[in-house]
């Protein structure tokens, strides 16, 4: 077998953790030095091909399979899609909230919730769906978040008057019976 297409296969394979000359040396029996050639003809190869999108980085003692810098635009936009997305459901739960009571602050999402939510905030945020629009003018100037516009194409609506109406009530006594729920479950499993 072709010793350069063993060591892009495995380049490929190991995704975003890459592999270290040691690790490649290892699974291809070729040596430090002759993995470090198979890299460089590599990289040779994908930069004189203006027909491939891939490159060879190092990073953190590691190569990877990587695009080319100048594909950065179409990835992020590919990145954004809908599709491409999968929000967790506390994420989901603190768009929800942003969406309809914007602008927030986290410690009002917080106090909602229940649980910190600067983890989905961030979130959020690295998938532009939220963004901070400023600050409020009290000490520790706490940041305030709303939707974007991007979160609009997000979910299919031209403005925010389009977001269907909820029952505040009705969501109070839901978010009750959960935390009911849990508490009981909670209890049966101390007792077994």
């Amino acid at each position: 077998m072709n010793k350069t297409a063993i060591c892009e296969l495995l380049l490929f394979v190991s995704g975003e953790t890459g592999l270290s000359l040691s690790e490649l040396s290892a699974l291809t029996e070729l040596s430090k030095a002759a993995c470090a050639q198979q890299i460089d003809h590599l990289k040779e190869k994908y930069q004189a091909d203006s027909e491939s999108a891939f490159t060879i980085i190092e990073t953190a003692g590691k190569y990877k399979m990587a695009s080319k810098v100048e594909f950065a635009e179409i990835l992020k936009n590919y990145a954004k899609t809908p599709l491409n997305q999968s929000l967790s459901k506390s994420a989901m739960e603190v768009l929800s909230i942003i969406a309809y009571k914007q602008p927030m602050t986290r410690l009002e999402i917080d106090l909602l919730r229940g649980v910190n939510s600067s983890g989905a905030i961030t979130t959020l945020r690295a998938y532009d769906l939220i963004d901070k629009i400023g600050e409020v003018e009290a000490p520790g100037r706490p940041s305030l978040y709303a939707t974007t516009e991007f979160f609009l194409d997000y979910i299919g609506i031209n403005s925010l008057d389009e977001l269907p109406e909820i029952n505040e009530d009705d969501f109070a006594a839901e978010k009750q019976r959960l935390f009911t729920d849990t508490d009981l479950l909670l209890e049966e499993e101390l007792e077994d």
